[in-house]
């Protein structure tokens, strides 16, 4: 294998360097999901559900909200001042939440935790730092890291909660915060210029045009739904587990092998789906499958009816979070797939607050009954939302060094590179320095491509 087919060893240091930034933040967000519920129900106000959901979903509603324009932020001060201050303010409200006395300041440093919204400028930095063939490794990396650390998650946070208590999970990951700010500026180079990049950004000029999109609303909806139905969840299953009289830091006996047994589940289905592309399918079983298991919440009755049905849903969760992404990428025009992704990923986090406050007051009100019969629904909803999509062509993109070039000349080439066999789609941004290109996986030379570009050096 060439040189060129590798990553520098500048490329793979920036690019675990970022995933391990991202993953200590991302561990705050997720660590406290398996036991807060039981933490904050001996909270004042936390007699209220709806009230411990809102306080464990605040955080998605200021995340969504900031994402994207901190991502555009760091295009005119630079990346790392952005993704510093992201882990300032995630840190703060992370000590307003260790020391909070009720229910309303743990809301309040919830939102100051996701105010710290850094996803896009890191992926931005994760773009500048590496060159435009392995940009696709570095943010797999990253998305690995970002599945590990929800993994860990679950299975840690019972342990901790035993000998530090949530206040002492709330405080750790705010030292983990600043941290990570040290590692920013200590492992992280410095890119020479930030730059816009279409496949890591979004552009506000395409925002109409992605919201219009009917394959891409689909997959929006998906990924709303799913992170509803999860967040909405940890509202009854640590109570259930309690009740079925498994103390709170025992969770991990469950999480661990329904983890370990789901992910092993997964992997079969993704690889099917991506060697075979048949990855409608494989999403419309899934969901399929996330309907099943919310019926069996409701319907089975006793531990190892929920220990079942847990396992049931993540495989599920696993392969549609694995899934989700990928679609995106292939479903997206070309020139629009960093707009398409930050959309994508806004909706997701809106998800998380939807699912969390509003499973609270179904269980409040309702009982936990009504919260499976609800994220029974939704499923249901969006299983008939998938069924109807257009199957994605089997597909990949793919990025190419060109000159920077005027809006003529590149509006050119993308028009000459689209007319070449296998390409489905060609993307030239002016002044870039990239072409996009989205081309067929049987049928594609890119030996056309290489020659064309070439031929406008």
């Amino acid at each position: 294998m060439s040189s060129s087919n590798r990553m520098s060893a500048a490329e793979l240091r920036a690019s675990t360097g970022l995933a391990g930034i991202y993953g200590l933040r991302m561990l705050g967000m997720f660590i406290i999901l398996p036991v807060f519920a039981l933490y904050a129900e001996h909270l004042p106000g936390g007699d209220s559900h709806t009230l411990i959901g809102v306080a464990l979903g605040a955080y998605g509603l200021t995340q969504a909200a900031l994402q994207i324009p901190f991502g555009w932020l760091s295009d005119r001060i630079g990346r790392k001042p952005v993704i510093a201050g992201g882990l300032v303010l995630f840190a703060l409200g992370s000590f307003i939440a260790a020391g909070a006395h009720d229910i309303y300041w743990v809301i309040f440093g919830r939102v100051v935790q996701g105010a710290g919204a850094i996803s896009a400028a890191v992926m931005a930095l994760a773009a500048d730092l590496t060159r435009e063939e392995h940009r696709t490794k570095a943010m797999a990396i990253i998305g690995m890291t970002i599945g590990a650390t929800f993994a860990l998650s679950l299975i840690v946070a019972p342990v901790l909660n035993r000998f530090i208590g949530v206040p002492g999970i709330f405080a750790l990951t705010g030292v983990l915060s600043l941290f990570a700010i040290g590692l920013v500026y200590a492992i992280i180079p410095n890119p020479q210029l930030s730059h816009f990049h279409s496949d890591a950004e979004a552009q506000s000029s395409q925002f109409l045009g992605v919201l219009r999109d009917r394959e891409l609303l689909r997959l929006n909806f998906g990924v709303f739904t799913l992170h509803a139905v999860l967040m909405a969840l940890w509202l009854v299953v640590p109570f259930s587990l309690r009740k079925f009289g498994l103390a709170a830091d025992h969770h991990w006996q469950v999480y661990l092998p329904v983890l370990l047994g789901s992910a092993a589940l997964m992997v079969p289905a993704i690889v099917y789906a991506e060697r075979k592309a048949r990855l409608k399918p494989v999403l419309v079983a899934s969901v399929g499958l996330m309907l099943v298991a919310q019926l069996m919440l409701a319907l089975l009755h006793g531990f190892w009816g929920m220990v079942l049905a847990l396992l049931v849903f993540f495989v599920a969760f696993n392969i549609l979070e694995a899934s989700l992404p990928s679609l995106i990428t292939k479903v997206a025009p070309v020139g629009a797939k960093g707009t398409a992704i930050g959309v994508y990923s806004s909706i997701q986090f809106l998800g998380t607050f939807a699912g969390a406050a509003g499973g609270g007051f179904l269980s409040e009100h309702y009982g936990a009954y009504a919260l499976f019969g609800a994220c029974a629904v939704l499923s249901a909803l969006w299983l008939a939302v998938a069924a109807s999509m257009q199957p994605p062509a089997a597909v990949r993109t793919r990025m190419y060094h060109v000159q920077a070039m005027d809006n003529p000349r590149a509006a050119a080439l993308s028009q000459r590179l689209a007319r070449l066999p296998g390409v489905r789609e060609a993307s030239v941004p002016a002044g870039e320095g990239v072409a996009y290109l989205k081309v067929d996986l049987t049928g594609f030379d890119e030996q056309h491509v290489l020659e064309l570009i070439g031929g406008e050096t």
